[in-house]
């Protein structure tokens, strides 16, 4: 009898090879699944989700209904990849393969796939024909530029007109301010961002109050917000305006009072820059929203065709084209825009290719900006220099933020930050940090200003550099000694002559008294005299080098001594004095 062992690795008898059926078995196919209900009831469905999905996502991302928004865009691509969505799960799935599923998605969403079609089609238009290269010279005629002349359209002001608050400085003292208010501080916040603007004819810098966190807005959101920060940027006095009814629209509202939703539901065609806190000269604040628009082809050229004010109050709105927007709304026009179109100017105005090869008369703004005070309004001041320098500038633009009328100055000189070193360099051994400058006309000189801090954040001392001759460097304690000192240090260079070196004498005041106490310290390589009269409580420091009889002034002499006006501190500046015999 044959023996035959087969342990499943060898070969079958009879040469009969293995059978490899059992693990081949054909795949089992899914089973599509049932569409739900009838074609009609379908529909239904996906546009009801579709329309909730819009709804929701308009309410909280706030898109704006125009061809020449970016968030327009994405709002339809996600719409239709909803609604995509919907149909493929309420259909079923019909077809067999991946071609099968591709032919179905076809048929189930012709609809959507054509508008996401044809809205390509759109950005890819509106993209070339927004296209620098081809719209150089549209571009470089956004912003008319005209020339100017520095000594006539900016005319010295008195030194307790000059703004000497940096937007840190003023956050600093609005939060101060704010907490010695009890009934405040536990509740509300400062918000950060200060505007500056022409209040009553002075320079000063305004916030909107928020609310602490969303506990203290549920409690406090009945009344509003109960009052605005305004600070003085001249007497750094700082003041919490309470007002009779609360601010119930502000960008720290929820809901329907958020200002963003407040003026999306208004406009919903309209695209808004970042809006502006301002007061009106009765002190009513009020929200500026400026209207965006592109004026290049589809996106390009960004610029504002007007503002809507918002009465941060009541929530009345009304929208003014940009010619008639009110004396009294300061910032219209911001910084980052006016800035974005002169170098759209400085760069493309003799052409692209000229922009790229040869750069003639290729011009840039400098890095930051500051802002200046002239009649009623605020101008924006920023340096430019060209595109091959680096540490120069050939002149300097200012334009008027409400009408956007702009000038360029060709005065050549120091770029802001080299000025700022120049000052800082003065009082190293302090380490002091200059602000950004500010641009004045002292004695028919450019001159930029500048406060300098210490590390503590407060302000220590002033300094004043000339634009041209940046080595001429003058400090002071206080902004009439710095004008002072500085007014000397011109005279010294033979750029005024010493009638100019004078401070007017509509920025200074006579006092008159007898002697009490004499102080003396040396401060810069300068004797320094530090008097103080009966009955008063200031200081009055002069130098011996402005008036030598303070060397031989004893205590109980009666003098009459010509100083500063400014006498918020407790030291003022003097400039002259007289014993009385």
């Amino acid at each position: 009898m044959p023996f035959h062992v087969n342990f499943g690795g060898g070969f079958p008898p009879n040469g009969q090879g293995p059978d490899f059926t059992q693990y081949h078995q054909p795949r089992p196919q899914p089973k599509p699944r049932k569409p739900i209900g009838t074609p009609a009831t379908r529909t239904i469905i996906n546009i009801t989700a579709t329309l909730v999905f819009a709804l929701v996502y308009f309410y909280t991302q706030l898109p704006a209904i125009n061809l020449q928004s970016e968030s327009f865009y994405a709002f339809v691509f996600l719409c239709c990849a909803v609604y995509c969505g919907c149909a493929v799960f309420t259909s079923g799935f019909q077809g067999n393969g991946t071609k099968g599923y591709i032919a179905f998605v076809k048929k189930q969403c012709a609809i959507p796939a054509l508008a996401i079609i044809l809205l390509v089609a759109v950005i890819i238009v509106g993209s070339i024909a927004s296209s620098i290269l081809l719209r150089a010279d549209a571009y470089s005629k956004l912003l008319p530029v005209e020339s100017g002349d520095f000594v006539t359209d900016i005319h010295e002001i008195s030194y307790d007109q000059i703004p000497m608050l940096d937007d840190d400085s003023a956050a600093r003292l609005g939060s101060r301010k704010l907490g010695e208010l009890a009934d405040m501080v536990s509740q509300f916040e400062v918000m950060n961002t200060y505007t500056q603007i022409n209040y009553q004819g002075r320079p000063v810098r305004v916030s909107s109050l928020r609310y602490g966190d969303l506990v203290k807005w549920i409690t406090n959101r009945a009344e509003g917000l109960p009052a605005y920060v305004i600070i003085d940027m001249t007497t750094q006095n700082a003041e919490v305006v309470r007002l009779e009814e609360g601010m119930k629209y502000t960008t720290a509202e929820h809901f329907s009072r958020n200002l963003y939703r407040h003026l999306r539901f208004r406009y919903p065609t309209y695209m808004f820059d970042e809006p502006v806190f301002e007061i009106d000269e009765n002190g009513t604040p009020y929200w500026v929203c400026s209207r965006i628009v592109r004026r290049i082809g589809l996106f390009g050229g960004t610029d504002i065709s007007g503002a809507v004010l918002v009465n941060a109050i009541t929530g009345e709105s009304h929208y003014h084209e940009a010619q008639d927007i009110p004396s009294w709304v300061d910032r219209v026009y911001t910084a980052d825009i006016i800035i974005q179109q002169y170098d759209y100017y400085g760069q493309y105005h003799n052409g692209f290719l000229n922009s790229m090869f040869g750069q003639r008369d290729v011009t840039v703004t400098t890095e930051g900006y500051n802002y200046l005070v002239i009649g009623d309004d605020v101008y924006m001041y920023t340096g430019v220099t060209s595109v091959t320098s680096d540490e120069s500038n050939i002149g300097f633009i200012l334009t008027n933020q409400r009408t956007k009328d702009t000038a360029f100055y060709s005065i050549a000189g120091a770029e802001e930050f080299s000025a700022m070193a120049s000052a800082q360099s003065k009082v190293q051994q302090m380490n002091y940090i200059a602000t950004f400058p500010l641009l004045l006309n002292i004695a028919d000189e450019p001159t930029y200003f500048m406060a300098l801090k210490g590390n503590d954040g407060l302000v220590k001392m002033y300094a004043m550099v000339n634009v041209q001759q940046y080595q001429i460097v003058a400090t002071g304690s206080t902004v009439a000694e710095c004008e002072q000192n500085y007014r000397r240090d011109l005279v010294h260079n033979g750029l005024i002559d010493n009638t100019e070196s004078e401070i007017s004498s509509a920025d200074t005041t006579t006092v008159s008294g007898v002697v009490s106490e004499i102080r003396a310290a040396v401060i810069n390589g300068n004797s320094q005299y530090f008097l103080q009269l009966q009955g008063d409580s200031h200081y009055y420091v002069i130098s011996a080098a402005d008036d030598a009889d303070a060397v031989i002034l004893n205590t109980g002499n009666r003098v009459e001594i010509r100083c500063s006006k400014d006498s918020a501190g407790t030291i003022v500046t003097a400039y002259s004095l007289d014993i009385l015999r």
